[in-house]
C-alpha cells in the first residue's frame, strides 16, 4: 500500500491481509504505520498477526520482489487493464498494489507493474474505496488458487 491517507485504510487492509492469508503487508510513501489508535481500531487486531514493515524505497523492493520471481499487480483502471474477473494468476507469487486513494498508484511506481487488473463495476461513479477494493482483489486470487 503506497501513499494511503486513511489510517482507517491501512487497518482494513490489515483485516483483508488477515482474513486472505497474505504473507506480508508493506506500506511506503506516507502510508502511516501501526500503532496508531485509528489504525488499531479499524484492524481489531489483525496489525498484530499480519506480518508487516515499512518500505523506504519502493523502487528497491520491487528491484528484489522481481528478483525473487514476484508479478507486481496493480490494482488500477488503465487502458491496458484486465478485469478482475477474467485475470487467471500464472503463479501464487504475486504482488499486489494499491495506491492513493484519489490519485491511484502513483506514477513513480507505474513502469514497474507487470500486470494491471481493475474490478469490473456497472454503476456511475467507477470508484471503489482502495480497502474495498484490495479485498476485493485478494478474495478474487484467494478463490482462483483455491479451484
Amino acid at each position: 500500500m503506497h501513499n494511503i491517507r486513511s489510517l482507517h485504510n491501512v487497518g482494513s487492509a490489515f483485516r483483508n491481509c488477515d482474513a486472505f492469508g497474505v504473507n506480508e503487508l508493506w506500506l511506503s510513501g506516507y502510508t502511516p504505520i501501526p500503532q496508531r489508535p485509528e489504525i488499531t481500531k479499524t484492524a481489531i487486531g489483525a496489525e498484530e498477526h499480519v506480518s508487516w514493515k515499512q518500505v523506504q524505497s519502493p523502487a528497491d523492493a520491487i528491484t528484489d520482489l522481481k528478483k525473487n520471481g514476484y508479478t507486481l499487480i496493480g490494482l488500477e483502471q488503465t487502458d491496458s487493464s484486465i478485469l478482475l474477473n477474467e485475470f487467471v494468476p500464472e503463479s501464487d507469487k504475486i504482488c499486489l498494489v494499491a495506491g492513493n486513494e484519489v490519485t491511484g498508484i502513483d506514477e513513480e511506481l507505474l513502469p514497474h507493474i507487470d500486470i494491471f487488473v481493475e474490478i469490473p463495476q456497472f454503476g456511475m461513479k467507477h470508484s471503489i474505496n482502495v480497502s474495498v477494493a484490495s479485498g476485493i482483489a485478494l478474495y478474487s486470487f484467494m478463490d482462483k488458487f483455491l479451484k
